[in-house]
Order: C-alpha cells, then sequence, then structure tokens
C-alpha cells in the first residue's frame, strides 16, 4: 500500500506541475482525497502558519513593488554593473543574490537580467557565463533570506528543537554565499569566447542583429524616481532588519506567563506576521501608492499567492502521506539517514526539481528528516539541496534568460538537460552543502 499511495502522491505532483500556477497546489488536494478517502489515511493538519507568513511577506513586498522601491533598488543595481562590466561574471551573481535575499524574491531578476546580457555583449563576454550563473544566485539567496518562505517554513519545523531563525542565517548567508562564488569562478571558464561561438558568428551576418546589439538601452534615470519610493526601500530593509535582530535575540521580544506558569516568549511566527504587515502598512503610507489595487496585481504577489496554494495542497498532502506510513518509512530509512545524513540532500534535490519550489520542498520533505532522527543542524546544511528546480529548464527566470541573450550562448543544449545553467547550479549546490556541513560543525549546532 504504500507504493500505490507513493504513485498516488508523484501523481499529484507531476500532474500540478504540467499544469502550472496553482495547478501544483490543487492536485495535491486531488492526491489528498485520494489518501483520505480511498486508502483512509487521517489529514493530518495543514500548514497554517506557513501560509499566514507567506501571505504577510508577500504583502509588504507587493506593496514595496507598487511604491517604485524595487525600480529603486533595481537602478542601483544597474548602477553597479555599468561601472564595471568587464567583472560582470563575478559581479551580476552577487548583486542577484544581494538583491533576492534582501527582497525576499527573486522575482527581481527579471529587471536585472536584461542589463547583465546588454553589458556582457557591449563587453565581449560571453552572455551565457553571467546569465546562467546569476538565475543560480537568486535561488540560492532564497535558501538564506530570512523573510522568504522557505526560510521561514524552516524556522518553524526547527523551532521545537531550539533552533533560531539566526542559527539558520548563520550557516546558510555564508554557505549559499560561497555556493554562487564557486558557480561564478567556474562560471567564467564555460564555452568558448563569445567572439568565438559560432552561433553567435551566424548571427552576426544579419544586419538586423548587428542593429539590435548595437543600441544602448537607457539608464533608469533615478533623479526622475520619487523619494517616496525610496522611503519604502527603508521601511522594507529596517522591517527585515528587525526580524533577525528579534531572531537573534529572543530576549528581546515580548514575553507572557502560560497556563502551567512557565515564561514563555513571542514565538519567530507572530512576529514575522506582525512586522510584515506593519511594513505593508507603512510602505503603503511613506510610498504613496496611490493605487493599492496595483498591490494585488503585480508579479510578486501572483508568485505569492501561488506559493501559498501550492504549500496548502501539496504540503497538506506530504505531511498526511508521511504521518500515515511513518512506521514503514522509518524502518526502511533510519538507519541509513542516521549514519549518513548528507544522503538526505539528494532526496530534497531530486523533490525541488518535482515541486518547482523552495518552500513547498521544505514543508513537504523536512519533517521527515526530523521525524528520521537528522540533527536539525544537518538539515540547516542541506537546506539549499531545495533549490534543484534549475536541473529541468522549464522554471520562469531561466527561460527569460534565455530570452535576454540575443547572442544565443545561454541556451538549452540538443539533450535538454545539457543546459547553460546546469554546471554553474550543480556547482552551487554541492558547495553550499559541503560549507554548511563544515560550518554546523564549527558552531556545533
Amino acid at each position: 500500500m504504500f507504493y500505490i499511495e507513493l504513485l498516488v502522491v508523484l501523481a499529484a505532483i507531476f500532474m500540478g506541475a504540467r499544469i502550472g500556477g496553482i495547478g501544483l497546489g490543487v492536485m495535491g488536494g486531488v492526491g489528498l482525497c485520494i489518501l483520505t478517502f480511498v486508502f483512509h489515511e487521517r489529514p493530518t493538519a495543514p500548514p497554517i502558519d506557513v501560509m499566514l507568513i507567506i501571505i504577510a511577506v508577500i504583502s509588504a513586498s507587493a506593496s514595496l513593488q507598487a511604491s517604485g522601491g524595487l525600480t529603486y533598488m533595481v537602478a542601483i543595481a544597474e548602477k553597479i554593473l555599468r561601472k564595471n562590466p568587464k567583472r560582470i561574471t563575478i559581479l551580476a551573481p552577487l548583486v542577484c543574490y544581494v538583491f533576492t535575499f534582501l527582497a525576499g524574491t527573486g522575482h527581481i531578476a527579471y529587471s536585472i537580467l536584461p542589463i547583465i546580457a546588454e553589458l556582457a555583449t557591449k563587453t565581449g563576454i560571453r552572455p551565457e557565463r553571467p546569465l546562467g550563473v546569476s538565475v543560480i544566485a537568486s535561488q540560492q539567496a532564497i535558501t538564506a533570506s530570512p523573510i522568504t518562505a522557505a526560510t521561514v517554513a524552516m524556522a518553524v519545523l526547527l523551532a521545537p528543537q531550539h533552533i533560531e531563525l539566526s542559527s539558520i542565517l548563520m550557516i546558510c548567508i555564508p554557505s549559499t554565499l560561497a555556493g554562487v562564488l564557486a558557480a561564478a569562478l567556474v562560471s567564467t571558464k564555460v564555452g568558448v569566447e563569445l567572439i568565438d561561438d559560432p552561433i553567435y558568428n551566424e548571427r552576426l551576418e544579419d544586419p538586423d542583429f548587428v542593429e539590435s546589439i548595437n543600441k544602448t538601452t537607457e539608464p533608469i534615470d533615478m533623479s526622475k524616481i520619487p523619494q517616496s519610493a525610496k522611503l519604502s526601500v527603508l521601511v522594507f530593509l529596517f522591517a527585515v532588519l528587525v526580524i533577525v535582530i528579534f531572531g537573534a535575540n529572543a530576549s528581546l521580544r515580548p514575553e507572557w506567563i502560560n497556563k502551567g506558569g512557565n515564561r514563555v516568549s513571542m514565538s519567530m511566527t507572530s512576529l514575522i506576521e506582525m512586522v510584515m504587515l506593519s511594513a505593508a502598512a507603512l510602505i503603503l503610507i511613506v510610498g504613496k501608492v496611490r493605487k493599492v489595487v496595483e498591490v494585488s496585481t503585480g508579479n510578486i504577489f501572483r508568485a505569492g499567492s501561488e506559493a501559498v496554494i501550492a504549500i496548502f495542497g501539496v504540503a497538506w498532502m506530504g505531511d498526511t502521506f508521511i504521518e500515515g506510513n511513518y512506521a514503514f518509512i522509518e524502518g526502511g530509512l533510519k538507519g541509513m539517514a542516521t549514519q549518513y545524513p548528507w544522503t538526505f540532500a539528494i532526496a530534497l534535490f531530486v523533490m525541488s526539481i518535482l515541486l518547482f519550489s523552495q518552500a513547498a520542498t521544505v514543508r513537504a520533505l523536512m519533517p521527515l528528516g526530523l521525524s528520521l532522527g537528522i540533527p536539525g543542524g544537518a538539515l540547516i546544511a542541506m537546506y539549499p539541496s531545495v533549490n534543484g528546480y534549475f536541473f529541468i529548464p522549464n522554471y520562469p527566470t531561466l527561460i527569460a534568460a534565455i530570452g535576454f541573450d540575443e547572442t544565443g550562448t545561454t541556451r538549452i543544449g540538443k539533450y535538454v538537460l545539457n543546459h547553460s545553467f546546469m554546471l554553474p547550479g550543480l556547482v552551487a549546490w554541492i558547495v553550499s552543502v559541503a560549507v554548511g556541513f563544515l560550518l554546523v560543525s564549527l558552531f556545533g549546532i
């Protein structure tokens, strides 16, 4: 029965991924119905806390976008890159990493990728090099930012083990940065030089192509960005800082006496929800957002809403499946997971390929890791493994990067998996996890 139920779960995930959008979440609901009504598995509680945190965070991020704050951040990124075009393969992924880290969403990369492609082409650098690793960097930053759905889900799951958000950041920020830098260094040697690329040389014979690549896109005029947009960025960054500070110091949070007479402090779940909702309200005010409807119609709010539905359906289905088959799973995997905990990183990587979501992967599989007895520190080290959805090149940021590269160097190969993002993605994953385990042992987490 275990294998039949597993087939149902995988089929729901596969079909949901094929549908796209909210398909992953709603197909998770179908799988849950089959597990409950056909196999009589008792449904677990839906992941309400994680979903509420995502809603609070995307409210603030979407408000920042509506206020023009994201445009201001992109303008800063563009200024940095245009000043150092020859170092773009190293700088571009770092810029994408930092901006995703601060904004809490990888969607900011859409605004930076065309700038990267243009500057690389005009400098004579193969655009595939900075574009490929920049997309990977925007994914890696998701597992280092304190306000992403995936990191919040990790914090909620590890809270019973007395592991704070600060411990997750202390490991994941340096480990993912190390992975990005390693991938960037490897990317500097990817492929032949632009001038020697046969596809690029073939396109140079087309006068329209030559005219197109010689056009210079006007930089964003920062003088035209209103002061209100800059203030909204400060509000958002201050909210992120508050979360990090309070996450690192539990003594700063309000405390109460519970019914058992014990002193308890405010949970990080409640703190993040309050701070980000308050930040959204302040941004709407100081950012002078006149059309509030733009908050809910922007791509950040739309993507965040899809993430909520995905976690709702898939995580609920996954929890129910694992809980109903816990004895079988524990008997088959506990020995290997305890003796070789790093093998669980492969399971996380494979699941993320199927789910196309770091948060959904965390919520679906990390509870299994805890139930198998894998230490919380090891799970933190393996956390960047949930960034595996670059493996199959159909995620929007990957497709966008290919589209922005007019030279044709950023591409999907003949065998599909030999694409421009595979090497930097694998390097970033392996280095991040390895450095994570090293840091966990050094800090004794």
